[in-house]
């Protein structure tokens, strides 16, 4: 693991990656990956569930009839629910979303499926978006998967995040550049 990476994030990727191999283990990929979706719009839709599980004040029984229930009325697998189970024992449930996150980046890796962010200056329709990504899956391999953003300081052009590679293309890191120039001369 990269030094670069805070405690949190290292944290929460080796606890994604055990789930994910249990889950992996138990055949049990694809409805623990479904099962963690409903845990992560439940996660981002109610605003209490989110300050309950941030809260580390909140005790163990607390947390855990809360898991258990939410595990219960979401019928997830044994496995889900004694993972959820052990954050909270080992203290680290409030990295739950974290965790989350990573267990569906390794679910789509494992897909061949690749996640990837597009900054442009001006609103792309579903369409051009579809065709973006239809050209670059050709072009890299694999299935690509845009988080879209818009950003109207940009001027014009666009910025892509796809891993560790960054393309802009924006007038704004253009001007940027002209006036880093400018003052070096």
């Amino acid at each position: 693991m990269s030094s670069n990476k805070s405690f949190s994030t290292e944290t929460s990727e080796r606890y994604a990656r055990a789930l994910f191999e249990l889950a992996e283990e138990e055949s049990d990929l694809l409805k623990t990956e479904k099962n963690i979706q409903s845990l992560l719009e439940i996660y981002n839709s109610i605003e209490e569930f989110k300050n309950f599980i941030k809260n580390p004040t909140q005790s163990f029984s607390n947390q855990l009839e809360v898991i258990n229930q939410v595990s219960l009325s979401l019928k997830f697998s044994k496995t889900l629910k004694n993972f959820l189970s052990i954050l909270v024992v080992k203290r680290r449930i409030f990295f739950l979303k974290k965790i989350i996150l990573s267990f569906l980046k390794l679910s789509a890796l494992k897909r061949g499926e690749l996640s990837a962010k597009l900054i442009s200056s001006k609103e792309l329709t579903n369409e051009e978006l579809k065709n973006i990504s239809v050209e670059l899956s050709k072009i890299i391999g694999s299935d690509i998967n845009f988080n879209f953003e818009l950003d109207k300081d940009l001027i014009g052009g666009f910025k892509m995040q796809l891993g560790s590679l960054m393309i802009d293309t924006s007038i704004k890191n253009k001007l940027k550049k002209y006036e880093q120039i400018m003052l070096e001369n």
